[in-house]
């Protein structure tokens, strides 16, 4: 048995207190004399941050920078990045740096879309499940299935989705079923089929904007329903929610929380941003995720979540401490919802994975995201 003492911690910044813990969970008696002991300060303790939507193989961390190439439109920056990835290096080896960067911030938990095509295969899959399996205890991943290059326009890509499941894959995901693909429908038939024939969720690139995004949402939502996976569909981006008049967003939202169907958001700088407020009392879940980080789709990205929760507090025109602190909340608890993650949080019971950081408030952890850290996964300090 190990046993952990954190000392003078405040949970999501209240009052101060102690939190203990025996074989990597949170225990509501005392750890024990034999415990080793953190001393806390007084800093603030907030469960670890899930990224709810990552590229892991797409990445160049910890390579030499590299200018960027690509045009401007969806297509080219496909283009670009399959002309180009090669030269990036291995998989497992940048997938892994980002994923120790992420450990250092805090980043315990990610869901990451991997590349699947004719041309390399399954082999992103395995290099990001590689990373991972070399930090396990120390941050989980989950692996999307992700038809970068297109589902239907790339001959064979569909049989790859549902190998990739039997490989290690959590996840079917889907881009653009219409505004790419071209073929919404035999597109979503697709891969709710393989979700369905595998025991698998989804998670759904859409970046279609308007009145025909709305009607994607809309068909997804059908299939969540007529093929028995509420809970377990999530879409990513969705600009129609944040594209469409109040009346067609407003029913738009029912038809998300009634299928409970996950969103997740990754603050687009050309769109305005998801209705969180709205979202939020509607009950449905939502996640933030940090996209690409320093990748041939840009050069942005740090591998800190709380850069992100920044820049949405910052978009969204936030001044007020609850909503500030909302974006700590999708960071953490948003994340943990959208992946389904079991024993998450701070109480008894839960596994003990958290940061530590020297703040006064949430509030000010998101405006001035402490350098100085303390993360704990399962028990153990690991950064």
């Amino acid at each position: 048995m190990t046993s952990l003492w954190i000392k003078d911690v405040r949970p999501w910044g209240g009052p101060a207190t102690d939190l203990h813990v025996v074989d990597g969970l949170f225990v509501a008696a005392p750890a024990g004399p034999e415990a080793a002991v953190v001393a806390g300060g007084g800093r603030i303790a907030l469960p670890a941050l899930v990224d709810a939507h990552a590229h892991l193989d797409k990445t160049s961390w910890g390579t030499p920078y590299r200018p960027h190439s690509a045009g401007a439109t969806l297509a080219a920056l496909i283009d670009n990045e399959r002309a180009n990835r090669g030269d990036l290096g291995p998989v497992r080896e940048r997938a892994g740096a980002l994923l120790d960067r992420h450990i250092e911030r805090g980043v315990l938990h990610v869901r990451s879309h991997v590349d699947v095509d004719p041309t390399i295969g399954l082999d992103s899959v395995a290099g990001v499940l590689a990373a991972a399996a070399d930090r396990a205890g120390q941050v989980t991943v989950e692996v999307v299935a992700f038809p970068q290059s297109g589902l239907l326009t790339r001959a064979g890509t569909a049989e790859l989705m549902a190998e990739a499941i039997d490989a290690g894959a959590h996840l079917i995901g889907g881009l653009d079923p219409a505004g790419f693909d071209g073929d919404p429908i035999r597109h979503l038939d697709t891969i709710f089929g393989i979700a369905a024939d595998k025991n698998a969720g989804l998670d759904i690139h859409l970046h279609d904007r308007g009145t025909l995004g709305a009607w994607q949402i809309e068909r997804i939502a059908e299939r969540t329903k007529a093929f028995g996976l509420p809970g377990r569909v999530t879409i990513a981006h969705c600009y129609a929610l944040s594209t469409v008049d109040d009346v067609r967003q407003g029913s738009l939202i029912e038809l998300l929380a009634a299928a409970d169907i996950a969103l997740t958001t990754t603050v687009p700088g050309t769109t305005p941003q998801l209705p969180l407020a709205r979202l939020m009392a509607a009950g449905v879940r939502v996640g933030l995720g940090h996209d690409g980080v320093r990748d041939l789709w840009s050069p942005y990205g740090t591998g800190d979540l709380l850069d992100k929760a920044l820049m949405l507090a910052v978009t969204s025109g936030y001044r007020q401490d609850a909503d500030i602190e909302r974006t700590a909340r999708l960071a953490t608890e948003g994340g943990a919802a959208v992946l389904g993650l079991p024993d998450y949080g701070l109480e008894p019971g839960c596994r003990a994975n958290l940061l530590l950081l020297p703040a006064e408030s949430v509030v000010e952890a998101i405006t001035q995201r402490p350098v100085d850290r303390t993360v704990i996964a399962g028990g153990v300090v690991v950064s």
